[in-house]
């Protein structure tokens, strides 16, 4: 697992990427009550604004960590948004992409340089 500056986290198995928000991230944000995406079948580069993400006091966007096709957005989000709270990391998975510049992935930061960077603020 990598993560982006902008709170991200993919996975790579086979030529599909899972992607999703970030442990800190969703603690910053608070409780989730919806997730938008409409991207599903646009190919979009790195950073670029796959969807939003909405908690009790604020909406944010949400970034592609690494350039691709979105082929899938977790459906479940839809009735129960909650699960990026509680299973970021599993249940509460965002998208799965295509990646088409999977070289991008080797330039993002590793669990221990993104919670230098984060996990102290």
């Amino acid at each position: 697992m990598k993560y982006s500056k902008e709170h991200t986290w993919v996975t790579i198995e086979g030529d599909t990427a899972t992607v999703g928000i970030s442990h800190f991230a969703q603690q910053q944000l608070g409780d989730i009550v919806y997730v938008d995406v409409e991207s599903v079948g646009s190919t979009l580069a790195q950073d670029a604004i796959f969807g939003t993400i909405e908690a009790i006091k604020t909406v944010s966007d949400l970034f592609m960590p690494i350039a691709g096709e979105v082929v899938a957005f977790n459906e479940a989000l839809l009735q129960h948004p909650e699960k990026v709270n509680k299973h970021p990391y599993t249940e509460g998975w965002i998208i799965k992409i295509k990646p088409t510049q999977p070289q991008e992935y080797d330039l993002l930061l590793s669990e221990e340089e993104y919670n230098e960077l984060y996990a102290q603020v």
